[in-house]
């Protein structure tokens, strides 16, 4: 895992996964020291990944006062009861639907749950941080928001792209890629996604976007593309064509078992 400060009070935790045949796909959370610090999602699920070690080496994890889960996914959500036992004051900003669907593995405790739906906002000392649903998602129980101090905008899956490298997943910024290279991943990334783009009203889709339109953040952070900064309207342009995009088509059977040939046993190349 990586971090890197973006802008003056905002931290990533940038990590990655490479999905063969897709790329390098970014799983950042991130850090807000504000006077009440809020972490945003948790990391990957992975044994490998200690990410309240990582979160230790920006701040301490005791200092935590909010855990923003953007939605419970497994991507999202790698370390959070260990954070729930390192910052014993934090509580998890969710929704109820998000706080039910973690009931399926592991139940969050209730009494450190804070229900904040879209529309709504959380006062976290310093500043307002503003809750909406992202215009394109996979989980229905996602939240993003708007830090109105800093014109930031979290937005969880939605701007998502896959990455040529890893180091660019982790450590890079979206504008080193040429704008049609990011406009390629992030279309691609959204039929991944989101397919349920490809049929809904194209028109009420496209209303969804014009809360992201009225913010303008000046930063974007999602948590499947490296920072974007000062690239909303190229980006929001992007999301705009979603709808129109190739639907995406995963390998079959016969597509795995030639994979599977090209390897040794050991997992070498044949």
């Amino acid at each position: 895992m990586d971090t890197h400060k973006v802008g003056s009070d905002t931290t990533v935790l940038a990590d990655s996964l490479d999905i063969p045949g897709i790329g390098h796909i970014p799983v950042n959370a991130y850090v807000l020291t504000a006077s009440e610090p809020v972490v945003v999602d948790t990391g990957l699920s992975l044994a490998d990944r200690d990410f309240v070690a990582t979160l230790g080496s920006v701040m301490d994890p005791a200092d935590v006062r909010w855990i923003w889960l953007t939605h419970p996914d497994r991507d999202h959500t790698g370390g959070i009861f260990e954070l729930l036992d390192a910052a014993p004051e934090a509580r998890v900003v969710t929704t109820f639907l998000g706080a039910g669907i973690m009931t399926t593995e592991r139940p969050l405790p209730m009494d450190r749950v804070y229900f904040l739906n879209p529309g709504q906002s959380l006062d976290v000392g310093d500043r307002m941080l503003r809750a909406f649903k992202p215009p394109l998602f996979d989980n229905p129980a996602t939240v993003g928001f708007y830090d109105d101090r800093t014109r930031i905008c979290f937005s969880s899956d939605c701007f998502g792209g896959p990455m040529p490298t890893a180091e660019l997943a982790e450590s890079g910024h979206a504008n080193d890629l040429k704008p049609e290279d990011l406009r390629a991943a992030q279309l691609l990334w959204a039929t991944v996604d989101s397919p349920w783009v490809h049929i809904v009203d194209p028109a009420k889709y496209r209303a969804t976007i014009q809360p992201l339109l009225a913010m303008n953040p000046e930063i974007v952070l999602s948590t499947h593309l490296p920072p974007a900064v000062r690239m909303t309207s190229l980006m929001i342009d992007t999301i705009t064509m979603a709808p129109d995009a190739d639907p995406f088509v995963g390998p079959d059977q016969a597509a795995l078992e030639q994979m599977l040939a090209t390897f040794e046993p050991g997992g070498a190349p044949a």
